[in-house]
This record gives C-alpha cells, sequence and structure tokens, in this order.
C-alpha cells in the first residue's frame, strides 16, 4: 500500500489528522492494538476466538451482528469485555412483548420550571444512545419495536416527536436470538435479517475451556478488561477499512458467490436450484469485501485475497438464503448450503 498523500480538500479523520500516519503505519498501528486487544477480552473471555474475531470485523466495518446462541454461554459478558476494552459507552436492552419503540428510543416528558412556573417538553434518551447496544432477544418484541431498533442501526439516527437525533459514532448493535425456545416469539423478516452483517453462532466450550471458566468465575477476584482503543480511534480505522484497494479478481469472486446463491442465476449449481427459494442480495457482496478488507489488515496484510472472502463467507451468508421444503425434507440446513458452495 502506497504512502498516502493528505489533499487540502479532502475530509479530515482522527488517521489524518491526529496521527498523520501513512496508511501501513496505521495497519501496522492496528495489528498492535488488535493484539492488545484479544489480550484484553482474553482476561475475561475463555474461548470464542472465532467469535470476537467476527465482532470486531463488522465494528470495524460499520456494520452489526445478529448472535445465536443457547443461554449461559456469556454473550452479555462478551459484548460488555469488549465495550470495556474499547472504552466506549454500553447498553442492554432485553427486549420483552410488551417493550414499545419509545422504550428504546427515548420520549418526551413535561418538565416544570421552578422559577417561571413554566412547562416545556424534555426529550429523554433511550438506551439506543450508546456505541455499543445489546438487544437481547431481539425475536421476543413486536414487529413495531424491531423496527425501532433496525431503523436506528440503518440511519445511525432517532426520530422522536418531529425531531431527528443523530446517534454518536461508532454505533455498534449486537442482537442477540435463543435457537432452542421459539413459542411466543416473532421471527425477523428477511428484509430485517438483512441489516446484520454477520450471523455468528455461538458454541459450547471444549471441555479444558470450560474447566477454565469454572475456575475463573468460582473464585474471589474478577479479572477486568482495560482500554485499549477509544471511539476517535474506532472511526479512524472504519476509514482506514474503506481505503483498502481490493482486487478486481477478488471482488468478481464475492459477486459471483453471492450471484450463485440465487435459484434463477444461470450459473446457479443444481443444488441451489433445488434446495432454495431466494439468494442473498447485493448487500450481501458488499460485506463480503468488508468482512475481507478488515480481515486482511487485521492479519497484516495490505489487500484482502480469496481466502479472506472465503473466511467470512458463512457468516455473511448464512441468513441471507432461505431453504425450501426439499431441503428441509433432506435435512439440509442454510449452513450446509453455503459450506457446499465454498466447497465447489
Amino acid at each position: 500500500m502506497a504512502k498516502r498523500i493528505q489533499r487540502t480538500d479532502e475530509p479530515t479523520t482522527p488517521e489524518t489528522v491526529t496521527t498523520k500516519r501513512t496508511d501501513v503505519e496505521a495497519v501496522q498501528a492496528l495489528n498492535e492494538s488488535y493484539r492488545r486487544l484479544r489480550a484484553e477480552v482474553g482476561k475475561v473471555i475463555i474461548g470464542q476466538d472465532a467469535v470476537i474475531e467476527r465482532l470486531f470485523i463488522s465494528l470495524l466495518s460499520r456494520g452489526h451482528c445478529l448472535l445465536v446462541g443457547v443461554p449461559g454461554l456469556a454473550k452479555t459478558l462478551l459484548i460488555r469485555t469488549l465495550a470495556d476494552a474499547l472504552d466506549l459507552s454500553f447498553s442492554r436492552i432485553q427486549f420483552t412483548p410488551d417493550l414499545m419503540p419509545s422504550d428504546i428510543t427515548g420520549t418526551e416528558i413535561i418538565e416544570e420550571d421552578r422559577k417561571s412556573g413554566g412547562k416545556s417538553f424534555t426529550f429523554v434518551r433511550g438506551p439506543v444512545f450508546a456505541n455499543i447496544v445489546l438487544a437481547d432477544e431481539i425475536n421476543r418484541t413486536p414487529p413495531k419495536t424491531q423496527a425501532a431498533l433496525l431503523e436506528a442501526m440503518q440511519e445511525h439516527r432517532v426520530t422522536a416527536a418531529g425531531k431527528t437525533y443523530t446517534l454518536a459514532e461508532p454505533f455498534f448493535v449486537l442482537a442477540t436470538q435463543n435457537p432452542i425456545e421459539q413459542e411466543g416469539t416473532y421471527p425477523l423478516p428477511e428484509a430485517q435479517l438483512d441489516r446484520f452483517m454477520f450471523n455468528l453462532w455461538l458454541d459450547y466450550p471444549s471441555f479444558d475451556e470450560e474447566l477454565q471458566i469454572v475456575k475463573a468465575t468460582t473464585g474471589r477476584t474478577s479479572a477486568k478488561a482495560k482500554h485499549v482503543l477509544g471511539a476517535e480511534d474506532i472511526i479512524g480505522y472504519q476509514e482506514l477499512v474503506r481505503r483498502v484497494p481490493a482486487a478486481d479478481s477478488v471482488v468478481e469472486y464475492a459477486v459471483r458467490l453471492t450471484a450463485r446463491t440465487r435459484p434463477k442465476d444461470a450459473q446457479s449449481p443444481k443444488f441451489i436450484k433445488d434446495w432454495l427459494t431466494w439468494g442473498a442480495g447485493p448487500r450481501a457482496s458488499q460485506y463480503l469485501i468488508l468482512g475481507a478488507k478488515t480481515r486482511a489488515i487485521l492479519n497484516g496484510k495490505y489487500t484482502p485475497d480469496i481466502d479472506d472472502v472465503r473466511s467470512v463467507a458463512v457468516s455473511v451468508l448464512r441468513h441471507r438464503i432461505i431453504t425450501n421444503f426439499n431441503a428441509e425434507a433432506d435435512g439440509v440446513t442454510p449452513l450446509t448450503v453455503v459450506e457446499r458452495l465454498l466447497a465447489e
């Protein structure tokens, strides 16, 4: 990556003003910060290395994550620890069937001025006004409330009582779902699922990892992650990701991979036509490239290759394809389809 010269008419970022580093130096600084971040998060969270990497990739790509896992796998602790290590504000929203949009975005209340006796409306901000928002069990709340959060995810702003409030950057939403109990839930429509960059599955820890977890959490002391990066650093690295060049062959591979998930595409394999009703849209291609760019620089490379695209493909595509009755009858899941598509 060649040394970059800042133009006088170019918008400034923390990377170009505060540090005035070249892109090569910025990548090196990010590698060091990422190494320290993993070490700090590792003090609290044992295992889950792939999930932690995907979360950080999504944050630097300005995406959001949908995390699926059974209760008790420390999803909340993981996100809170990440927020601590990044020195970002954190809020947790427990989604319930009676949750209203104003419970998330905020509401206006009447306040009385004790001196003048006059009354006025004051907007009280809701929990969505944070850098990292954990939407716990998002499928347990009605579509109206889901839509309020998803609007904030897409627009990075909130509209209440005719006024628009801009959310502070960086803004990262991690929504969780319980894959076991689906009674009384409101599954996210496909158009809303498409707003999430990654769909991450948390698995049970291995025996050795669980042994370490029990020892670490049943003693008298508990570890806490130290600050590694701040909000300005994250924003600067988000801009850096956008400047990373990607070869035409890599972009073509990502677009071709996405296109082949569509049953009506002429190049789609027979098993795609047999098992899928709908494939992924253009947003999947965009996130494949952004994810590949971020993964590349986190690993010290200055441009992504096809292996970087393949590495993030399952997390990007799994929730964007819809299987049909034939797939269900054959015991085929979206994960099976994506893995076979990558194998071919």
